[in-house]
């Protein structure tokens, strides 16, 4: 379960990055959105390998959804986009590794 949350934040990165280019933003979440896209991919797929990286997404996704009110906008579609996607990344990057937890508790038995 955990690589597949982990893959789901890669595909919400790469979501971002590219809803910067489909539609208007203002300059600011323009930046935001493609700089936020690259960071949110590239901690997930770090996370893959470092399970304990996945809170720098954590932290994106919080910033994400903080930013949303904070940068100016052009369009709704951007607002809604960046919070659904900061929503999504910050829950994502919550679940935790079940597979290193399962392997631990077999040692300690």
């Amino acid at each position: 379960m955990s690589s597949q949350a982990r893959y789901l934040n890669v595909l919400a990165g790469l979501w971002l990055f590219m809803s910067a280019f489909l539609w208007r933003h203002s300059p600011a979440q323009f930046t935001n959105s493609w700089v936020m896209g690259i960071v949110v991919a590239a901690v997930a797929l770090v996370a893959l390998s470092v399970p304990m990286f996945r809170y720098v997404n954590t932290i994106a996704g919080a910033w994400l959804i903080l930013s949303t009110f904070t940068l100016p906008h052009v369009t709704v579609a951007t607002v809604w986009n960046n919070l659904i996607v900061g929503f999504v990344v910050l829950a994502v990057s919550l679940v935790p590794n079940l597979a290193r937890r399962s392997s631990l508790r077999n040692v300690t038995t």
